[in-house]
């Protein structure tokens, strides 16, 4: 078997000293070492297949520059897996490995996880969810930096991310509006997740801003599917004074919302303008004509909480913890169009 290469055989070829080969190789700051000779050891270390021991820079500078990232199901949801690309991006930017463990939703899966990366004695922890929820944190991560993705802690005490839900649908619903919509629907979730609410809040917000009517008869709520979509807006569709436009909860039931329009005889955008939210991958690019929707950012999220946790743990001053609402930008695609007549 090869003898691993160590870090004299690199200062041997490279012409140097041990201590310079290590300041280089380890990115010591205020080292003096010239420029020239920094490039002939990082050829001497690619020409050898030097590998740094990551356990020993563990031991001398207290740091594994490994961080954890606990999620429930995002590593499975398609849509959301930009955020895990934002955070491997950050962390891989400056030299860090995200460790990934996905734990289905279950609670205890989530603790047996938390122990096993403290064990591994990770230098801080990221606790993401496939949704906007509030969450509680797992007590094993009370001694290391840890902040929260996509999710608010029951706590307060704990750094997060989270969605302007809100800003979003008020831009989706104000594009609307801004087209000359006077009779807006909302198609939602038939449950209450924290989306919903905050998308609710802004579409009624907006018309009562603008003197339109926001009456519960305009609202329809079922399940956040395509099939649930279709029916809501067969609902809305089907009412005496239906809507000349609809802002949907999601894209997946604005798709549903497409096929209602279609069985009604409506073309989008002449006859119905059809709204979305999330941005998601599939859809909303993908179906006739492109779908205008606001963007969850899912990947300036997965950044943010890399970039957050990595400051709490080289800063030396008391951490304060920050609640930030990421922007949801607004798609225009080419299903909006002024109102006929």
């Amino acid at each position: 078997m090869a003898r691993k290469v160590r870090i004299k055989d690199v200062a041997e070829r490279a012409g140097v000293s041990v201590a310079s080969v290590s300041f280089v190789l380890n990115n010591v700051e205020g080292a003096r070492v010239a420029p020239e000779t920094r490039e002939r050891i990082k050829a001497a270390a690619r020409e050898l297949g030097y590998q740094p021991n990551t356990v020993a820079r563990g031991l001398r500078t207290q740091r594994t520059h490994m961080i954890g990232f606990i999620s429930d199901e995002i590593a499975t949801t398609p849509f959301a897996g930009q955020m895990i690309q934002g955070a491997h991006d950050a962390a891989h930017k400056v030299g860090y490995l995200l460790l990934m463990l996905n734990t289905g939703g279950d609670v205890e899966e989530q603790h047996l996880a938390a122990r096993a990366l403290v064990q591994r004695q990770i230098d801080g922890a990221i606790v993401a969810t496939m949704y906007h929820q509030r969450i509680e944190i797992p007590e094993e991560l009370a001694g290391i930096p840890h902040v929260a993705l996509d999710a608010e802690p029951v706590s307060g005490a704990v750094s997060s991310v989270v969605p302007d839900e809100f800003g979003g649908a008020v831009a989706v619903v104000s594009e609307l509006i801004t087209a000359g919509h006077r009779r807006i629907g909302h198609i939602t979730d038939r449950d209450w997740p924290i989306a919903k609410g905050l998308r609710l809040d802004a579409y009624r917000h907006c018309l009562l801003s603008n003197d339109l009517p926001a009456g519960d008869s305009l609202v329809a709520a079922d399940e956040p599917s395509s099939h649930g979509g279709y029916r809501a807006a067969q609902v809305l569709l089907n009412a005496a004074n239906p809507p000349t436009a609809i802002f949907c909860y999601n894209d997946r039931m604005a798709m549903g919302a497409y096929r209602a329009a279609a069985e009604h005889g409506l073309r989008i955008p002449q006859d119905l303008s059809i709204a979305g939210y999330d941005d998601q991958q599939l859809i909303s690019d993908a179906i006739a004509p492109g779908l205008t929707t606001a963007a969850l950012p899912h990947y300036d999220m997965g950044v943010w909480a890399v970039e957050t946790l990595l400051h709490q743990i080289t800063s030396t001053a008391p951490v304060v913890p920050q609640r930030h609402l990421m922007p949801c930008p607004l798609i225009r695609r080419h299903s909006i169009a002024p109102p006929r007549g």
